[in-house]
């Protein structure tokens, strides 16, 4: 690990849920332990969401070899917001950032994020997201994830929240609004941000910070994100009707700017985009007849 006498204006606690990804969390790991230069690093708490795989044997080497990372369980309920509120209860930072489980970080990110925070009077904070495809011969459903995934300043401005890929909060704000609701397997990252707007708080966003995370590659890990997200947005509705409407009827669906691909690629980029939606309405309505069950532990 680099280290560096630069101090913050309070300590950090970074939380990174996962399930069933052992290359992704370790990866993770590795990124933050090679490129982290803050003294002020309480933990790294990484909690297993009852995961079937060597998951949490990864995890637990990495935490013999080092006091940073801490391993945790959420083995109740089976969502990535369960397992953030597992390590929320579990954070003494001053600031709690949110990961997933497959992302890698610059050099100096925590020293420039927090900077940032610190000069803007920000509790809660986005960052730039790279979506980037490692491999030798990048398909059409890479480049278009790339091209439409994590418009992260976007997503503050026009619909009031971060996605959790990287989230930097205060404890002070998570004591004053509560946590994240851990029973939706999809869009709870939108419903907190969209309590801490409703509470008053500035939604901040910076470029200077970039982290980088991987290309969904293939069209059926495509199709099971959307699909998720559909379900995800009845859930919001069913748990928070006075906020975002009752069950049966889906959100207006927000699909791409065509306007930002070239004519050539605007075509099949938009077809996919449209056959998407179309996932999401059928996740959506999926989730409306046959409601999914959380709990772990019946």
């Amino acid at each position: 690990m680099t280290t560096s006498n630069t101090k913050s204006d309070g300590s950090i606690s970074i939380v990174i849920p996962v399930y069933n990804d052992p290359e992704g969390i370790s990866r993770t790991i590795k990124s933050i332990l090679n490129n982290t230069q803050y003294s002020d690093l309480d933990e790294i708490i990484v909690v297993d969401n009852n995961s079937s795989d060597n998951t949490g044997e990864i995890i637990k080497k990495f935490a013999r070899n080092t006091d940073l990372v801490n391993h945790a369980s959420e083995a109740e309920v089976q969502t990535s917001y369960a397992a953030r509120n597992t390590g929320i209860e579990r954070a003494t930072g001053d600031y709690i950032v949110f990961l997933d489980a497959n992302v890698t970080v610059s050099e100096s990110w925590l020293i420039h994020a927090v900077d940032e925070m610190s000069s803007a009077g920000a509790q809660y904070m986005g960052c730039a997201v790279k979506v980037v495809d490692d491999s030798n011969e990048q398909t059409v459903f890479s480049k278009y994830n790339q091209h439409t995934t994590f418009m992260i300043e976007e997503l503050i401005k026009k619909h009031g929240y971060a996605p959790t890929v990287c989230l930097f909060v205060t404890k002070e704000l998570i004591d004053d609004i509560g946590q994240f609701d851990e029973h939706l397997i999809s869009t709870g990252d939108m419903e907190f941000g969209n309590r801490v707007k409703e509470c008053g708080y500035k939604l901040h966003y910076t470029d200077r910070v970039t982290i980088c995370h991987p290309a969904r590659t293939s069209f059926s890990s495509l199709v099971n994100r959307n699909m998720r997200i559909g379900r995800g947005h009845c859930q919001l509705q069913r748990r928070h009707p006075s906020r975002y409407g009752k069950p049966g009827l889906p959100p207006r669906p927000s699909g791409i700017s065509g306007d930002q691909f070239d004519t050539q690629t605007r075509p099949i980029w938009t077809l996919i985009d449209l056959f998407l939606t179309t996932i999401k309405g059928f996740g959506y309505y999926s989730e409306f007849l046959f409601p999914t069950n959380t709990m772990i532990n019946n």
